[in-house]
């Protein structure tokens, strides 16, 4: 019966539109009237509550799963959407009917996916460093390449003086902010003392850099130079919960500061990291120095500038008018010998070394290598998917086969097998996203960063789906289009041979897989070997038990005292102090002359000011000529070996140079000292004797001490001769090991994919062996009642892979040392690849293969004969 519109109750269009998805088209219209027909009887007789009530009883019951499967008229056409929900009960069957190969699949997938998806937040969130800033592509960083004798070096520091030309002399530039640079300093209120990195910066900072600020306005929060701007958790720490704006900081224990405005605290992915901000203009009212740089040459390169173009501006359009800005003073050599370049802000992160003046890579490699990874690591898991499917198609050759021979067009059996392998992978992403859940806290404490799937933005689901969309294609492509080649005829006569059909593709997969994880693991096993032998390396001094302080004033007065105190109580075996950590150099510079420089020549070179026993506190040795006397021995210089290999000099010692204009004795020639990094050579280091106060307090540990007695004691002398700041310290071990962090962390994260790379492969393995025992059980049977033993019949299912897995192993060798060839030659010093661990690499591969496919051969081989063949 046609239905009556009228009688229709509210909302029954919505319910048409469900109930003609659900029911097969020949009767829609029939179940549609007798719902319609009743509802209007019920009205007259129950009221139109009641009738409602039932009518949608009626509609839910009518939609259950069994109605479904009502079958169709033989004279009805099949609608699209019962074709996809026939296709999907179907790809569901299959799944839980194959438990054991469902299980491999849709697990080798979920961690490939779950590798991938880490992988991609990571790289997500090291590119958006400093992108949350408004306006980041007008943000820039001044730095100058100089040239010294053909090769381009290039630096962060510059001088005050370019700061001004800058903002004076570019039409371009809409702001400049110079910086010492950010370090820690003492900030008190009442009887908090705090110690805390902070940045003396520019006025401008604050309207380029538009940090999002609590309090206080931009425009105004570093304008007096007695000010202050905090972060929020810098403002708790001093005032708990009271407002800080307008009160007091103690800065130093110099000058009081006022609070003029709190900032949020910063993202994990800011370039710049700092707890607080004091005005540059305080830097140069209380500090003489910098009020002479700021009218000083371009040669007095300490600080650093940050720029900002304005809208439509491009350094295209600037670097030419800056780039010899500094040449005006033709009496400097270093002005002359440099060129004034910017870096982008969004390339700060990334793009971190420079070779000859340009950005040539820097973190960004390994942004590279580990997207190649998690790519790699997803098509293991498919070829998984494909090698089980393609090795299982006997067992779908007779659906196949009966299909095409009922009227199955080619691309509907394509179409099937697609939305089966659809249907897995979106399964397999459920698993993977949990998974990914239940590592991301271990993943965030690995990689320092504070990684969160972004389950509320929609570019993550789109990038999801369309991941899904790839995968699935290629997982089941190449399953499709080939099962979906069998000729019935052949397929339900029983002439069609599928299984060898299928071998070839198969063990061509599984060589591509294992060439991908041995690969994987020869790089982890590299990577680790390069961060040992830089480890393993001469530091040149003693880093062990070495303590550093950065000095203040109320340090600097007391310094004597103190280290005659700490010494005196046994509690420091040497003390002293320089300009630069024992673990860094923070000022370069170069030499007006030396004997033997050639016209036109310069060297830059690292200048340490030290203090007296300076190289018996570091733990550093001279091989030639003496130490300095004291701190009154401010005329005599000492150089390291790279120095004075650097200047040519067979005799350094008496030799006099001339270094900012004042004449200098090399009294002592130092061995070199991994200063810097422990990839590249010592850098050419000249060390000055003062008697001024510097920056770092040196001060190694009596052994006689444990390291936490020794702490203690410290502690009460530091509040004792220092009571203005909490006492601070960095140990000079921790910050060696830190200039491995870069290394270690890729090392880490190279050797956990490489892992969990092989375990994809031998989940696949694992699988193939099984089918292997299974398709072949009627053999062994055969095979075991002539008297083949069990190691013959494990040798007969073990013997395939392993010759698969060894001609993996041939491919991803070569492939493997060339690429690691390119990646170490970056490093001036680095590791060899041995023969060995190649040797080793393949035999674990091998072992491993061994132990995956074992299991099911041995099962297989301790089988009733008797059994398999009644089985058959």
């Amino acid at each position: 019966m046609k239905p009556d519109q009228s009688q229709k109750p509210p909302l029954s269009k919505w319910v048409d539109q469900l109930l003609g998805w659900l029911v097969a088209p020949h009767l829609r219209e029939e179940v549609l009237g007798d719902i319609h027909e009743r509802y209007a009887r019920r009205v007259q007789r129950l009221g139109e509550r009641k009738a409602r009530l039932t009518y949608w009883c009626e509609v839910l019951a009518y939609a259950r799963p069994s109605f479904i499967t009502r079958k169709p008229s033989p004279y009805s056409t099949p609608s699209y959407t019962d074709m996809l929900r026939n296709y999907l009960k179907i790809a569901f069957r299959n799944l839980i009917k194959q438990k054991g190969y469902s299980f491999i699949n849709i697990a080798g997938l979920s961690v490939g996916m779950a590798v991938a998806m880490l992988i991609g937040l990571w790289i997500h969130h090291e590119y958006s460093y400093d992108k949350f800033l408004p306006d980041y592509q007008q943000l820039y960083q001044v730095r100058r390449n100089f040239n010294s004798n053909g090769d381009t070096l290039t630096f962060t520091t510059t001088s005050l003086k370019l700061a001004d030309a800058l903002r004076y002399q570019i039409p371009e530039v809409e702001g400049v902010a110079e910086s010492d640079h950010i370090g820690a300093h003492g900030l008190k209120v009442g009887d908090k003392k705090i110690y805390l990195n902070g940045a003396q910066i520019g006025g401008d900072f604050l309207q380029m850099f538009q940090y999002p600020l609590v309090e206080g306005k931009a425009s105004l929060a570093l304008k007096d130079p007695y000010s202050i701007v905090l972060t929020e958790s810098t403002a708790k720490a001093l005032f708990g919960s009271e407002n800080p704006m307008g009160k007091i900081v103690r800065f130093d224990n110099q000058n009081d500061l006022k609070v003029t405005g709190i900032l949020k605290d910063l993202p994990t992915n800011s370039s710049l990291q700092f707890n607080y901000l004091v005005p540059f203009s305080y830097y140069e009212a209380t500090v003489n120095n910098v009020r002479m740089d700021r009218s000083g040459s371009f040669g007095n390169n300490g600080y650093q500038i940050f720029v900002k173009l304005k809208p439509g501006a491009s350094y295209a359009q600037v670097s030419n008018k800056i780039a010899l800005i500094q040449h005006t003073e033709r009496n400097n050599s270093n002005a002359m010998n440099s060129v004034v370049i910017l870096q982008p802000l969004q390339n700060w992160h990334l793009y971190s070394t420079y070779q000859n003046g340009k950005e040539t890579g820097g973190f960004i490699e390994y942004i590279r290598m580990f997207s190649v990874i998690g790519m790699l690591v997803v098509l293991i898991a498919c070829i998984n998917f494909v090698n089980l499917t393609t090795a299982r198609s006997a067992r779908r050759a007779k659906e196949v086969g009966v299909r095409k021979s009922v009227g199955s067009q080619r691309q509907q059996l394509i179409g099937q097998f697609l939305i089966e392998s659809f249907l897995l992978t979106v399964v397999a992403f459920v698993f993977s996203l949990l998974l990914v859940q239940i590592l991301l806290p271990a993943f965030n404490s690995l990689t320092e960063s504070q990684i969160a799937i972004p389950y509320t933005t929609a570019g993550f689901w789109m990038a999801v789906l369309g991941c899904l969309l790839i995968t699935a294609l290629l997982a089941g492509s190449l399953p499709a289009f080939y099962l979906s080649s069998f000729q019935p005829v052949k397929v339900l006569k029983g002439t069609m041979q599928v299984g060898k059909a299928a071998s070839l593709p198969r063990k061509v997969l599984v060589v591509a897989q294992f060439s991908c994880s041995i690969a994987l693991i020869l790089s982890a096993i590299i990577v680790f070997k390069q961060i040992q032998h830089a480890k393993n390396r001469p530091t040149g001094y003693d880093v062990n038990r070495l303590l550093m302080t950065n000095m203040n004033l109320e340090l600097s007065q007391n310094f004597t005292v103190l280290k005659d105190e700490l010494i005196k109580n046994g509690i420091a075996e040497q003390v002293s102090q320089s300009s630069s950590p024992a673990t860094d150099i923070w000022w370069h510079s170069d030499l007006d002359k030396w004997p033997g420089k050639n016209a036109g020549e310069t060297v830059e070179l690292g200048v340490i000011l030290v203090a007296k026993d300076y190289f018996k506190t570091v733990g550093m040795t001279l091989a030639q000529g003496r130490d300095f006397s004291g701190e009154n021995d401010t005329t005599s210089v000492i150089f390291n070996e790279a120095a004075i290999k650097r200047f040519r000099l067979p005799n350094p010692i008496g030799q006099l140079i001339t270094w900012q204009g004042k004449p200098l004795r090399i009294v002592g020639v130092a061995k070199n000292a991994l200063m810097q990094s422990p990839f590249t050579k010592a850098d050419p280091t000249m060390f000055v004797c003062t008697s001024f106060p510097l920056n770092v307090l040196l001060y190694r540990i009596s052994p006689r001490l444990t390291t936490q007695e020794a702490l203690s004691k410290m502690t009460a002398l530091f509040n004792t001769y220092n009571p203005s700041y909490a006492y601070s310290y960095q140990f000079a071990d921790e910050s060696y090991a830190a200039k491995f962090k870069q290394e270690s962390l890729i090392g880490k994260l190279a050797g956990i994919f490489a892992g969990l790379a092989i375990f994809i492969s031998c989940l696949g393995l694992f699988g193939l062996a099984s089918f292997m025992a299974e398709r072949r059980t009627k053999e062994i049977g055969v095979r075991k009642v002539l008297g083949a033993s069990t190691f013959n019949v494990w040798g007969l299912l073990s013997k395939e892979f392993v010759y698969l897995v060894g001609i993996a192993f041939l491919i991803a060798t070569p492939v493997a040392y060339y690429l690691l060839s390119n990646w170490l030659e970056k490093y001036e010093y680095r590791t060899e690849m041995s023969w060995w661990i190649f040797a080793l690499t393949g035999l674990g591969a091998m072992v491993v293969t061994l132990l995956t496919v074992s299991f099911q051969s041995i099962k297989a081989a301790l089988l009733n004969p008797v059994k398999s063949l009644k089985m058959e």
